[in-house]
């Protein structure tokens, strides 16, 4: 064989191994992109799945907010009731210890009136009358 004849072979072996190199990175090529696709897809099908539990947990969250909420509504209703009747309970003892003290007071001052011989007579009926 000659010398052009060998480089023409050689050129043509370089060639063809070049179009199976590029060939071969074609399929490469396609093939990784099919494997990201389907990655891309199982990833959006788990994110899916993950969204699904994680509405079902905010929904389940929000359940338990929404009791407790009403829970502590009514709880705030009996405390603000309770109050209400003790401030009843309480005025109603205030009122009488009240006229109790202001008896006292007027039953102390007659006593004083009538020492030192200040008290009307009017003053002395009345306070015979008094029951203390």
């Amino acid at each position: 064989m000659s010398s052009e004849q060998k480089s023409y072979r050689a050129g043509e072996a370089k060639g063809q191994a070049q179009e199976k190199t590029g060939q071969a990175m074609d399929t490469m090529k396609d093939k990784a992109s099919e494997a990201a696709d389907a990655a891309k897809g199982h990833n959006r099908e788990a994110k899916e799945q993950t969204g699904g539990y994680m509405e079902a947990a905010k929904d389940k969250a929000c359940g338990a907010a929404q009791a407790t909420k009403e829970k502590a509504s009514e709880m705030a209703e009996s405390g603000k009731e309770t109050a209400q009747a003790g401030k009843e309970k309480t005025g109603g003892i205030m009122q009488k210890t009240g006229e109790q003290v202001k008896g006292m007071a007027q039953g102390a001052a007659d006593a004083v009136k009538h020492t030192f011989g200040m008290a009307d007579v009017d003053e002395d009926e009345t306070r015979v009358k008094r029951d203390y």
